[in-house]
């Protein structure tokens, strides 16, 4: 707790040039940014960073190849861009995949139509992956034996990316680059709303579910990077603005794997949309839904799982129809849709625009993020350093870049390294994406000390060097930080599992030391009918 510690202590005591609220995809941009550029900084969240939508995703970086059926080129061609740039930047975290995808044949558009477009968006992308090519029934037989063929008349395959890893992870590591920038970054803080004074600073009234503490932070500009949750914190402070949200709940399940290919599995679903079944490590995510609701803290209903399990049943030849009993795990969220004030002539739902809006108000210095896709998030963070120097705050660095993995030439001195400890090439891999240069620090730990490569979760992979590292650097504030967020252990070995696991123990003390014992029991302990999400951050902390 050390290191949130010192950033509640910054919090209560400094001003800030920007105090960005809410630590998803935009708010963990937005702060690296600004941190690595020169701001003083600081980034809240009510929950763990990446917390809500952003931990809900199908892990893609896509150019939002369905986006060309309403004709929206030119958000098409901003997607290409983003996940290329995504893909160079970040060459072992975001990695080209293929789309096996599989036509039905009273399908609202023809098979020679859609293999078309996909050559329209490999062109749109820059020629960027490897180019399309269309599948006869046979090819599919015989590449995807998994697949039925009745009904259909053929395929094709094409090109986009997907985050190794998840894509909870990947925002933390925008939260990373921010703290290493001087970013006074925590989690578990909620703003309860802002009011700007006389002195044009914005006092800011947080509560920290913690410690059970309120206090003031003062900025001189605001972002309201709250995804969702934006338009009840607008009201909350205050703010009036042009656009606001509406929500579409997506869900996927995520089950034993389906086929041993590193493919994504693409179809057309029963309402008309693109369906998935996506590797997720040794397990397959399937999905999504795409439902209209009002609640931004969705769940997951039956209707929801028999829509998704009907489909991939359909669809794939199975040697047991997958039934409720196979799902390891689930992911249910909103993606938050931009519309325009009352929202009147609103589009066809399932055609709305997935694109983010950048709302600035200049006199007061507050700017709102609306709507946001993981694709895009470079350009969020550019933009958002555009606004925030209209307001005034200088950024002494404004050249220096903030996103990126290190040097391929580094990445290729610690494989080099850790090959010398015959450990397995893939584990090196992991913890390259995920630690990046600190990779050499846990290298070091492991020639000190081989037990510290030893795993205390069977089956997880995460060595003891590993867990005593997040408690250092990763803020990891409760146990399900760490098995949802950090890694992806909640979502591929099952939360059943993972509360049986006789190293879980161990592996909670390396993480909280002395706290371990309440983080342990808040975690495997059934949670009580009526318990809130802060009782239950007080309670393990």
């Amino acid at each position: 707790m050390e290191l949130r510690n010192a950033c509640l202590t910054e919090l209560k005591t400094a001003v800030f040039d920007t105090l960005v609220i809410g630590a998803g995809i935009n708010g963990a941009v937005t702060a690296a940014a600004l941190a690595t550029r020169g701001a003083r900084t600081a980034l809240i969240d009510a929950r763990d960073f990446a917390g809500v939508a952003s931990q809900q995703s199908s892990n893609l970086a896509w150019g939002g190849i369905k986006y060309m059926e309403s004709g929206e080129f030119g958000l098409v061609n901003k997607l290409c861009l983003s996940r290329n740039r995504l893909m160079r930047s970040y060459p072992s975290s975001v990695q080209e995949i293929r789309f096996f995808t599989v036509h039905e044949k009273n399908f609202r558009h023809s098979l020679l139509k859609l293999f078309a477009g996909t050559w329209l968006y490999w062109l749109i992308g820059r020629g960027f992956t490897q180019t399309p090519r269309l599948l006869s029934r046979r090819s599919i037989q015989a590449e995807e034996p998994v697949v039925k063929l009745e009904g259909c008349d053929g395929g094709f395959e094409y090109s986009d990316a997907y985050l190794v890893d998840n894509d909870a992870r990947f925002v933390f590591q925008f939260v990373r680059v921010a703290m290493d920038a001087g970013c006074a970054a925590v989690n578990y803080v909620e703003s309860e709303g802002a009011r700007r004074d006389a002195d044009g600073l914005w006092r800011v009234s947080v509560f920290d579910k913690v410690a059970q503490e309120r206090f003031e932070v003062r900025a001189r500009t605001l972002v309201n990077a709250c995804g969702a949750f934006v338009d009840q914190h607008n009201t909350r402070s205050g703010q009036r603005t042009e656009h606001r949200h509406v929500y579409s709940k997506g869900i996927h399940l995520i089950v034993p794997r389906l086929t041993e290919s590193r493919r994504i599995l693409t179809f057309f679903a029963d309402d008309g949309r693109l369906f998935f079944a996506i590797p997720m490590g040794h397990r397959t995510c399937i999905g999504t839904t795409d439902t209209r609701v009002d609640d931004p803290l969705p769940q997951v209903t039956d209707e929801d799982r028999r829509f998704v399990l009907d489909n991939i049943n359909k669809r794939l030849n199975l040697k047991t129809p997958l039934t409720v009993a196979d799902i390891i795990s689930e992911r249910c969220g909103v993606r938050p849709l931009v519309v325009r004030g009352g929202g009147q002539g609103e589009p066809d739902w399932l055609q709305m625009s997935r694109k983010h809006v950048v709302e600035t108000d200049l006199a007061s210095r507050h700017v709102s993020i609306f709507g946001g896709k993981l694709t895009d998030c470079i350009n969020v963070g550019e933009e958002l350093c555009e606004e925030i120097t209209k307001m005034g705050v200088a950024l002494p660095h404004a050249d220096r870049r903030w996103y990126g993995e290190p040097p391929l030439t580094r990445r290729a001195a610690f494989l080099q390294a850790w090959a010398r400890l015959a450990c397995p090439a893939a584990t090196g891999e992991r913890l390259w994406r995920l630690y990046g240069e600190d990779a050499f620090a846990l290298l070091k730990e492991i020639q000190a000390d081989a037990s510290a490569a030893e795993v205390p979760i069977e089956g997880s992979g995460y060595m003891r060097c590993e867990l005593t590292w997040i408690a250092r650097r990763e803020m990891v504030t409760t146990l399900e930080d760490f098995l949802r967020r950090r890694s992806t252990l909640e979502l591929t070995l099952g939360r059943q599992r993972l509360r049986a696991s006789p190293g879980l123990r161990e592996a909670c003390h390396l993480l909280f030391g002395a706290a371990a014992e309440p983080q342990y029991q808040a975690y495997v302990a059934p949670a009580r009918p009526g318990t809130t999400a802060q009782q239950t951050v007080a309670l393990a902390a």
